[in-house]
C-alpha cells in the first residue's frame, strides 16, 4: 500500500470514527430519550425500537439491507463498501458504546436542536470521504439513476415527513412531530454549513465603462483584486468591462461603494459563493485530501 493510499485510508477511518460518534450522539444521546424521531432510516429504527424494543443500531442495519440490495447496481461497489464501513461504526457506537454512557434527559427542544447539529456534523464527515450513513441516501441515489428528471429532493422530503409524522402515534403526542421537524431542519443547516458554507463569501459582478479605474479603486479601498473581462452590450454593441471580485461578506458593501465612486452608472450584482479557494481565502493545499 502506497503512502498516499495509507494516508487516504487513515482519513477514511478518522472520518468514520468521528462521524459515527456524532451520529450516535445525535440519535441515542438526544433523540431517543427525548421522545421524537428525526427523518430517515435511523428515525424509523427509533420508532421500531420504541414499539418492539429493537436496538436502534441493529434496526438501522436491518432496514438498510434491502436498500443496499436495491441500490447495488446504481451506486457502485466502492461507495457501498464505504457506506457499509461507516454504518458498522454507527451501529457499534449506537448499540455498544453509548448505551453505557449517560444520556441527555433535559429540555426536549434543546435535545432536538443538538440532535440535528450532531447528525448534520456526522453526515458531513461521511460525505466528505465519499461515504454516507446509508438509508435515504441510497434510496435517493437509486431514484436519481432510474428517474433522472424526478425531483429527488421532494422524494426525500416526503420520506422524512412520513417518518416524522409517525412519531405522533408512536410517542403519543404531537410534540414528537415538532421536535422531529426541528432536528431535521438543524441537520440540513449544519450539513450545508460544514460542506459548503465554511468558506462562504460574496462575488461582486460589476459591469462598467471604466474597468481599470474601478479595479484600482477596489484594490486601494478594499485590498481586493479583480478580474477584468472585456465584453460588448447586446443591444448597443458598445464595449463594456466586466469585473469579478471575490470578497468576504463584510466587504461586499465597500466593493460596491468603490465601484460607484468611479462610475455612478455601473451595474453591480452581489451574489453568494459557497466556497472561495485561492489567495486571500481558503488555501486548497490545506484541505483534507480527496477519498
Amino acid at each position: 500500500m502506497g503512502k498516499a493510499n495509507r494516508s487516504g485510508w487513515g482519513w477514511d477511518i478518522a472520518a468514520d470514527l468521528a462521524g459515527g460518534v456524532c451520529y450516535a450522539v445525535g440519535i441515542y444521546v438526544f433523540a431517543k430519550h427525548a421522545g421524537f424521531a428525526p427523518g430517515g432510516v435511523s428515525g424509523l429504527a427509533l420508532l421500531l425500537g420504541q414499539l418492539l424494543g429493537v436496538p436502534v443500531g441493529l434496526g438501522t442495519l436491518l432496514l438498510n439491507l434491502p436498500l443496499f440490495a436495491l441500490s447495488y447496481r446504481f451506486v457502485g461497489r466502492r461507495f457501498l463498501r464505504r457506506t457499509l464501513r461507516s454504518m458498522v461504526f454507527c451501529v457499534l457506537f449506537l448499540d455498544v458504546v453509548f448505551p453505557r454512557l449517560p444520556a441527555y434527559t433535559g429540555e426536549p427542544f434543546l435535545a432536538a436542536l443538538y440532535s440535528g447539529v450532531f447528525l448534520g456534523a456526522g453526515m458531513a464527515l461521511f460525505y466528505m470521504r465519499g461515504s454516507s450513513s446509508g438509508g435515504m441516501d441510497l434510496l435517493v441515489m437509486t431514484v436519481k439513476a432510474l428517474r433522472p428528471h424526478l425531483p429527488v429532493s421532494a422524494v426525500m422530503l416526503a420520506c422524512d415527513a412520513v417518518v416524522i409524522l409517525l412519531g405522533w402515534p408512536v410517542f403519543g403526542n404531537v410534540d414528537a412531530v415538532l421536535y422531529g421537524l426541528t432536528a431535521t431542519a438543524a441537520t440540513a443547516v449544519v450539513l450545508d454549513k460544514i460542506m459548503y458554507g465554511v468558506g462562504a463569501g460574496k462575488l461582486v459582478i460589476i459591469i462598467t465603462d471604466a474597468g481599470q479605474e474601478v479595479a484600482g479603486r477596489i484594490a486601494a479601498q478594499c485590498g481586493r483584486g479583480s478580474t477584468l473581462v472585456r465584453a460588448a452590450g447586446a443591444y448597443t454593441g458598445a464595449e463594456r468591462h466586466i469585473l469579478l471580485c471575490a470578497c468576504g461578506r463584510a466587504e461586499a458593501y465597500k466593493v460596491r461603494a468603490a465601484a460607484h465612486e468611479i462610475d455612478a452608472d455601473a451595474f453591480v450584482m452581489v451574489t453568494e459563493t459557497s466556497e472561495v479557494f485561492g489567495e486571500g481565502f481558503t488555501d486548497p493545499r490545506g484541505s483534507i485530501p480527496l477519498p
